[in-house]
């Protein structure tokens, strides 16, 4: 893959399709093959730092003690002390809200056992439960403001129920230059994850929210033209 190639096809895409009246995101699908995902080893899910970030502020919400209570609402968007915890509790509507609106959830590693309890049943199935693997677990000790600005670039490559990836990879105001290199950056790292590499790629496409998927790169096309 190639940027000229995708800086064209960015260009193609944008003049075929149909001007909105709102901001539409630029996603990046790849369908797999070859893989069993029902096996853990099998299963891709990583994250990686974007070169830039995708055109909307990342929304934090702290959930800490004491210790970095001060901290927290200085950079996240909202901060949670654990004394107030028990206010949330049981208050699914109120949870739902608090999950859509904020990107990223930081919990302070002590509190995991009780950051489960109250907001496990709500974060947990949208996926926003704090994770380790994203830096989002962290001593009280932390150091916040480099957190944040991190989560800002930073994007979840992973399959779900199907033999595909599909991920945000900016909004269509950026700059298609910036555009490119986050697709290659999702598309270099997402190799080295696969077992067989490019054999495990079927194809990688692009598309708008609300347009057509577009091909960047057909895998098996390719190998029909090699043996040509």
């Amino acid at each position: 893959m190639e940027k000229q190639q995708l800086l064209t096809l960015l260009k193609e895409i944008r003049e075929k399709s149909p001007k909105r009246k709102f901001t539409q995101n630029f996603d990046l699908i790849f369908n797999l093959q070859g893989l069993d995902i029902k096996k853990p080893d099998q299963k891709v899910d990583f994250y990686l730092n974007l070169p830039h970030n995708r055109g909307k502020k990342i929304r934090v919400c702290g959930l800490v003690d004491a210790q970095l209570t001060a901290q927290s609402k200085q950079v996240f968007d909202t901060t949670i002390p654990k004394d107030e915890f028990p206010k949330w509790m049981n208050k699914k509507k109120e949870q739902k809200r608090l999950a859509d609106d904020h990107d990223y959830f930081i919990a302070q590693v002590d509190l995991m056992s009780q950051v489960a309890a109250t907001f496990g049943k709500t974060l947990g199935p949208k996926g926003k439960m704090p994770s380790p693997k994203a830096g989002a677990v962290v001593p009280a000790t932390a150091q916040l403001a480099p957190l944040v600005a991190r989560l800002q670039t930073l994007a979840r490559v992973q399959t779900k129920n199907d033999l595909s990836v599909k991920l945000p990879i900016g909004l269509d105001t950026l700059k298609d230059e910036d555009i490119a290199d986050n697709i290659l950056a999702v598309y270099n790292t997402l190799l080295t994850k696969l077992p067989q590499e490019k054999n495990n790629l079927k194809n990688v496409l692009l598309k708008l929210t609300m347009g057509q998927p577009y091909k960047i790169e057909d895998m098996k096309k390719k190998e029909e033209a090699k043996k040509k």
